[in-house]
């Protein structure tokens, strides 16, 4: 119960904490940003970190704080995003649904199918849209990297994918989280960004609950 309290108010307050990670830190916070969105890409394990809104965040405080310099902050995190979503792809490619066969609180089948399903209707635009879906993101370059995409095909939509997705997020919060209403509401600002990202999600669940009632 304490963890799932601890992780609500680091994605609700993540203005006030990452303010506090880069007092803390200084520029190691460019090495700490760098890990998340590269973790959150990068690993089935971790997608329940906060990319959307870290991005967010972080361009918000740069434009109120002058915290990061924007294009260096751009630059890594687009690399990050890329180089998180390529690492996806092998361990998909050499470890497979294998990785699932497991019981484990993190690796659960229901992502993988999910991914699946998402991949399967949207092809290889979905490693793209996916970049905007929580969860899904984490695990599509994964399903790519089992077998469904040649590397070469891949590669183009994981670059475009991310340079969208770290652009939308990152320059959004550094050219209007500076407005007033925004910087004061901002826990209901991150809400909203959540909501928005998952949208996707329960538009599918609905989907898939039709089909099972038909």
């Amino acid at each position: 119960m304490s963890q799932l309290k601890y992780i609500i108010d680091l994605f609700l307050h993540i203005d006030k904490n990452l303010a506090a990670v880069i007092v803390q830190y200084g520029v190691g916070s460019y090495v700490l940003l760098f890990m998340i969105i590269f973790m959150e890409t990068g690993f089935v394990v971790t997608p329940f970190l906060p990319g959307d809104s870290l991005l967010f965040a972080a361009g918000a405080l740069t434009a109120s704080m002058g915290v990061f310099d924007i294009k260096l902050l751009w630059l890594l995190m687009v690399a990050a995003a890329f180089l998180g979503d390529t690492v996806n792809y092998w361990i998909g490619h050499f470890i497979g649904p294998r990785a699932f066969q497991s019981k484990s609180r993190f690796l659960k089948k229901e992502y993988l199918d999910k991914a699946q399903a998402f991949y399967d209707k949207h092809g290889g635009v979905a490693i793209v849209l996916a970049r905007f879906v929580p969860i899904v993101r984490t695990f599509a370059p994964f399903v790519a990297g089992i077998g469904k995409m040649h590397y070469t095909r891949f590669l183009s939509f994981n670059a475009v994918g991310g340079l969208l997705w770290v652009s939308i997020m990152l320059l959004s919060g550094y050219f209007f989280g500076n407005i007033s209403f925004i910087k004061n509401n901002f826990h209901y600002v991150v809400v909203v960004i959540i909501l928005i990202s998952v949208v996707p999600i329960f538009v599918e669940w609905l989907k898939s609950r039709r089909k099972r009632v038909k």
